[in-house]
Parts: structure tokens; C-alpha cells; sequence
């Protein structure tokens, strides 16, 4: 039960901190990756920042799971458990978001201005179709 109580403030701390920094972009050092993708290969520029944010996020997030793992492991009440995953949904769906909004500020931008925006639609399209339920 301890472990229940702790994950739920964890959960609680998890909302408030990706509330907090949902649209929070003020470090304009940007950076330069290639996604090579069987359907998509072009540069990204994203700030060091905001890619930083996305992976401590996601940190915190396998860092859940595992709590959610050991409830299990030790029989916690299934309400309990399923509040858990409810959190974590809740904070995938946040970094989702965030990777989006910064897909559209950034990545469809820049194909509007190299003039390959189709291609980078049908893409984004694609990727919403299998994202979405």
C-alpha cells in the first residue's frame, strides 16, 4: 500500500510539472537531428532544451510504469492500479502534444519554407492516423 501512496503523489506531481511546462519554449539554442524513417527522412531543429524536457518526461514516465509493475507484483487493489495507469496515460498524452505542437511550429514551417509541405502533411497525417484511436 505504501507503494500505492507514493506512486499517486508522484502521478499528482507529474500532472502539475507538465502543466507548468506545457508551452514553456523560452531557450532558443536549437540543435539539429536527422530522423531517418522508412517513410521519412528530413532535418529537425529543435532547441537542446525542449529536447532535454521530452526525454526527462519520458524518464518519469518509465520510471511510473516500473511503480505500477511492482503494485502489481504485490497484489495493490486493482482500483489502485488502474488509477496509475490513468496517470501515466494522462502524462504520455501530454509528451504526445508537445511533440506535436513542436512538429507543427517547427518541422511543418520549415517544409512550408523549403516547399515540401505535401509531402510533410501526408506524413504528419499518416502518423496522426496511427496515433489517434
Amino acid at each position: 500500500m505504501n507503494g500505492s501512496n507514493r506512486l499517486t503523489k508522484q502521478s499528482s506531481s507529474i500532472s502539475e510539472q507538465d502543466e507548468d511546462l506545457l508551452f514553456d519554449d523560452t531557450d532558443n539554442n536549437k540543435t539539429q537531428h536527422i530522423h531517418n524513417h522508412e517513410h521519412s527522412v528530413h532535418s529537425h531543429v529543435h532547441s537542446e532544451e525542449s529536447l532535454r524536457r521530452i526525454v526527462n518526461r519520458l524518464s518519469r514516465i518509465e520510471g511510473h510504469v516500473r511503480g505500477i509493475k511492482t503494485m502489481v507484483q504485490q497484489s495493490s487493489p486493482c482500483p489502485d492500479v488502474l488509477l496509475q495507469i490513468a496517470a501515466v496515460r494522462g502524462a504520455l498524452d501530454r509528451v504526445a502534444r508537445i511533440v506535436l505542437d513542436e512538429h507543427l511550429t517547427e518541422c511543418i514551417a520549415r517544409a512550408a519554407k523549403e516547399g515540401d509541405i505535401e509531402v510533410e502533411l501526408e506524413q504528419l497525417k499518416a502518423a496522426l492516423d496511427r496515433f489517434l484511436p
